[in-house]
């Protein structure tokens, strides 16, 4: 029986390190795409050279062309220009949403069955692209920010409390950004509640890192962003969907109703399996957390409309 097949367009940092953590955990062949000649055929051999020493079964394949990517199972969308210092996510719209736009009618005419995992910032917005370009069900087009958002909001509770981040479980909400919503109330470690583990004022500032932990990185690198753990959230989206997990994990979903939001992508936990986003999980939440999440849903809704102008 055949592999499946992940294509990954976009061989910089991200678009490598994801080919590297899914080849690693022998998920699928990969195709490692990109416009310039060489990067990806040379960053492709090279992994394909180390797997001899990782102990791993991949065929890992660079190439500019997109004809290599035809009837992927899951296709990883990283191109489009990084953060650099002074740059919010948002100011990456006009250049980025031109990008997706192209690469996703890509998609949909070389792997029209496939499910569109979308990395490129500002991400809410590109996954709104991802979706219109491509004209995919709603539930096969998810954007990778939630699980990003929360793996840094739990390494820096598991280094505050010096336990081990696997007993570490974290939540994040909303727009991939500054008004990210991350819940304290749903944090736990082996199921201890975090408000239990740390007073107020030291959850507050491990919130506030997390919403500026992308910024944080791209401030210490100076030439570029982070990509070690946004290609390992993207490596575990793409095993819950192609060995049909439906692990629950917090991503940039569809939502029509749920949570009040009616027509926008934004960062939710879902359940997440072979069909996609299989289901949107609705949590409650307290007065403060609704205005919280309300508001970095309208600024998700801002940028969305910025993307448009720029979608034509």
């Amino acid at each position: 029986m055949p592999r499946p097949k992940i294509s990954i367009i976009g061989a910089g940092n991200v678009g490598a390190t994801a080919a590297h953590w899914i080849a690693s955990k022998e998920l699928a062949d990969v195709v490692l795409l990109d416009i310039i000649d060489g990067m990806p055929q040379g960053k492709s051999l090279d992994l394909l050279e180390a797997a001899p020493v990782g102990a791993f079964d991949a065929d890992i394949k660079g190439t500019n062309a997109y004809e290599d990517t035809e009837d992927s199972d899951i296709v990883v969308i990283t191109s489009g220009i990084p953060r650099k210092p002074g740059m919010s996510r948002d100011d990456l719209v006009a250049t980025n949403t031109k990008i997706v736009k192209e690469v996703s009618k890509k998609i949909s005419e070389f792997s029209p069955d496939s499910i569109i995992i979308v990395v490129t910032n500002p991400l809410d917005a590109m996954v709104y692209v991802a979706a219109k370009s491509s004209n995919f069900l709603k539930n096969r087009v998810i954007g990778m920010a939630g699980i990003l958002d929360s793996t840094r909001f739990r390494a820096f509770i598991a280094k505050e409390l010096k336990v081990s981040v696997e007993d570490v479980h974290a939540i994040v909400l909303g727009g991939h950004g500054d008004s990210m919503v991350p819940l304290p109330r749903y944090s736990t470690v082996n199921g201890i509640p975090l408000t239990e583990l740390l007073p107020m004022e030291r959850i507050s500032a491990l919130v506030e890192r997390t919403r500026k932990g992308g910024e944080e990185i791209v401030n210490l690198l100076k030439t570029g962003s982070a990509y070690y753990a946004p290609s390992a959230a993207v490596a575990e989206m793409a095993e819950s969907i192609l060995k049909d997990k439906k692990r629950i994990l917090p991503c940039a979903a569809y939502c029509d109703s749920e949570y009040g939001v009616n027509g926008h992508f934004v960062g939710v936990p879902v359940k997440l399996g072979k069909m996609g986003v299989e289901k949107v999980i609705e949590l409650k939440l307290n007065s403060e957390e609704k205005e919280a999440f309300r508001k970095s849903v309208e600024h998700v809704k801002g940028i969305v409309s910025v993307a448009e102008k720029f979608y034509e």
